[in-house]
C-alpha cells in the first residue's frame, strides 16, 4: 500500500499511527458494487481530488477501481518527459540518470498480479509494466560489499528499501504503465516501484532515486511500525493470500 496521509506545518506529512491506518479496514468493499463505467469515473474523480487534498481524507475513501490515494506530503509536484529524472547511484561503478524516454526504450516486462494493501483492500489481477530493477542494477555495476537498495521519491519525504536479493527478483519493476496505460500522477507516475510479492507500501510512488547501499535502511512506514520484510501473508500480523 501507499498508506500516507496529512500534512504538517513544514509541508511534510504528519505521521499517522498504525491503528489509524489499519482503521481504514472498516470502509470495506461494499462501496465497490457500482457499474464498471461508474467505477472508472469515480476513480478518476478521486484521483484528481486527492492531488489537491492536504488533509489526506480522500485516502480513506474506497473507489471503483479498488485503489485508494495516499500521500505523506501536502502536495506532490508533477513530472513529465521533460522534467523527470531517475538517478541510480551509491555503491555502483557507473552512476547515472535516466530520462523517461530512456526508460521506455529499455526492454519492458508485464506482470499481472493482485495488489494487496496492508490495511486490507485488494485489487485483483492488476497489470503493471516496466523495466526490471535488476536490469538497472546490472547496467550500473553493483560493487562488492553492496547489500541493499534504497529508494527515494520526488514528493521529498517517502522512502523504501529492499535487500539486494529482493531487488534482483524478476517480479520487482521500475513501473511505467498501470492497466496498460501510462502511469498517472495519482498512482505515483510517471514512474513508481512495484514489488509484486510484498504489501503495496513497498511499491514506492513518484520514484526518483535508486541508491545501492551496504545495509537495509528502514523506509518511511517501517520507521512507523511496519515490517521491513513485507511479504504478503507473512508479515505485519496478516494472513492474506500471497500475490506471487
Amino acid at each position: 500500500m501507499d498508506p500516507n496521509t496529512g500534512a504538517g506545518p513544514d509541508g511534510h506529512g504528519a505521521p499517522v499511527g498504525r491503528r489509524l491506518v489499519l482503521g481504514m479496514l472498516g470502509l470495506g468493499a461494499g462501496a465497490m458494487a457500482a457499474a464498471p463505467w461508474l467505477q472508472g469515473k469515480l476513480e478518476t474523480a478521486l484521483g484528481a481530488v486527492a492531488d489537491k487534498d492536504p488533509t489526506g481524507v480522500t485516502g480513506l475513501l474506497p473507489n471503483g477501481g479498488g485503489f485508494r490515494y495516499y500521500s505523506v506530503t501536502s502536495s506532490v509536484p508533477h513530472k513529465d518527459a521533460d522534467s523527470y529524472r531517475l538517478t541510480v547511484d551509491g555503491l555502483v561503478d557507473k552512476p547515472g540518470a535516466y530520462r523517461l524516454a530512456e526508460l521506455r526504450a529499455l526492454p519492458q516486462t508485464r506482470l499481472v498480479r493482485d495488489v494487496q494493501c496492508v490495511t486490507g483492500w485488494r485489487v485483483p489481477e492488476t497489470p503493471f509494466e516496466g523495466v526490471r530493477l535488476s536490469a538497472l542494477l546490472d547496467a550500473a555495476g553493483v560493487r562488492r560489499g553492496a547489500k541493499a537498495v534504497r529508494f527515494t521519491c520526488f514528493d521529498g519525504a517517502y522512502s523504501e528499501s529492499l535487500t539486494l536479493d529482493q531487488a534482483r527478483r524478476p517480479d520487482v519493476l521500475v513501473t511505467l504503465k498501470l492497466r496498460d496505460e501510462p502511469l498517472g500522477h495519482s498512482h505515483g507516475g510517471p514512474v513508481r516501484l512495484y514489488v509484486a510479492p510484498m504489501y503495496f507500501y513497498k511499491s514506492a510512488k513518484w520514484l526518483s532515486g535508486i541508491t545501492v547501499t551496504d545495509e537495509v535502511r528502514p523506509g518511511y512506514w517501517e520507521e512507523r511500525g511496519y515490517d521491513v520484510d513485507a511479504w504478503v501473508g507473512r508479515s505485519n500480523g496478516r494472513d492474506d493470500d500471497p500475490t506471487d
